[in-house]
């Protein structure tokens, strides 16, 4: 199993109209190292969501429930989609400032390529993250 962090603006999309929702088309991804994450996310896999912009933290989980497929709404072949399933909401956000004032995390691409709106999250920086998210 991977772990990955998927950021959306609370504006656009919200943790908490994420679990209204349920389940989600994880769609508008341009960005082609992003795109790369997503062709990479496997069934099964966490995800962390991030609320950029406002808050700017991690907020709840999700699990990849349907692996990358051609984006319906698109005619670039080059997109594509993931459908998640709602987790759970985190029992303490994190801050991008806790995150980046944490050593450990510096090598965490939401830090270094802060840009990336799907990113990949080792083993041992995801145990960090749950650690500070006050989960076990």
């Amino acid at each position: 199993m991977a772990y990955w962090i998927v950021k959306s603006e609370p504006s656009v999309y919200s943790f908490e109209q994420f679990q209204k929702d349920k389940t989600t088309v994880w769609d508008g991804v341009k960005n082609p190292a992003a795109l790369i994450n997503l062709r990479s996310m496997k069934k099964g896999d966490t995800v962390l969501f991030y609320h950029s912009n406002d808050g700017k933290c991690l907020v709840g989980t999700a699990v990849v429930n349907k692996e990358a497929y051609p984006d319906p709404k698109s005619k670039n072949p080059k997109l594509v989609v993931v459908e998640l399933s709602v987790g759970k909401t985190l029992a303490k956000p994190v801050t991008l400032a806790e995150i980046k004032s944490n050593p450990k995390l510096a090598q965490l691409e939401l830090v270094r390529i802060s840009r990336l709106s799907v990113s990949k999250v080792p083993d041992t920086l995801w145990k960090e993250l749950m650690k500070m998210a006050g989960e076990k």
